[in-house]
């Protein structure tokens, strides 16, 4: 698994710093399978970036975070069957107790994605922050990374696009999902679409940081409390967890 991401990483490093996206080169596949301790440019690898979200205090029917997706990335605001989405809402139960909860459920962005394992032509890939995402040039739209998704998280563009937003390049014929507010984090901002949404609304559902700084509120909530990997027994390292499951 390791020598297949070098590979691609050493491939697409070959084509230097060659634009995809704002704030996304590249020269930054080749970094996101980087060894530990290896100088690099670009997205931080002391860094990891995840989500926090707080079933207790995501009510059924609320898609506050949905809409911001939508609106932030130029998606669909009334999604069809067909629509690209990045956030859906979906409702669990507990068979044992009756138990139900209100999850937004979106890319897990893994530290192991296998989106990026059975992806031929390395359009899946990590960044050296852990975010992971689609390079829309080099995706022939084989589709392999929604098969091999076990959340469900990744949409196909069946239709073609139009006014789209400057910050976030998409293309008919492509996968994608969520990409944690990737333009906003290079842009130095520390919050994405969906837990500003949540926030605003008043509901502080979604916590967004860095997992690897003790001192942020993500990290010190899930050293403090309960939280949840969805698909644990997968062993693919989520860097989405859930509080209240």
């Amino acid at each position: 698994m390791s020598d297949r991401r070098a590979f691609l990483g050493i491939a697409a490093a070959a084509l230097g710093g060659t634009l995809l996206a704002p704030g996304v080169r590249l020269i930054e596949v080749a970094q996101a399978a980087t060894p530990a301790g290896t100088p690099t440019t670009g997205a931080n690898p002391k860094v990891r970036w995840g989500l926090l979200i707080d079933t207790t205090k995501c009510a059924p029917g609320c898609n506050d975070c949905v809409d911001a997706c939508n609106a932030e990335n130029g998606l669909d605001p009334r999604p069809t069957p067909t629509s690209a989405q990045w956030i859906r809402k979906i409702e669990i139960k507990e068979i044992k107790t009756g138990r139900t909860a209100s999850v937004p459920m979106m890319c897990q962005h893994c530290a192991e994605p296998p989106c990026v394992d059975v992806c031929p032509t390395g359009a899946s890939f990590k960044r050296a922050d852990g975010i992971v995402l689609v390079d829309r040039h080099s995706c022939i739209g084989c589709r392999y990374c929604m098969m091999a998704c076990p959340y469900k998280a990744r949409s196909f563009v069946h239709e073609p696009l139009a006014d789209q937003k400057p910050d976030v390049p998409r293309g008919k014929g492509c996968v994608e999902s969520c990409t944690l507010c990737v333009h906003r984090i290079d842009r130095g901002e520390k919050m994405t679409a969906c837990a500003e949404a949540c926030a605003k609304a008043g509901h502080h559902a979604i916590v967004f940081g860095d997992l690897n700084d003790p001192a942020s509120e993500i990290a010190r909530r899930v050293r403090e409390l309960r939280t949840t990997q969805l698909r644990a027994d997968l062993e693919l390292d989520p860097g989405v967890r859930y509080q209240g499951l």
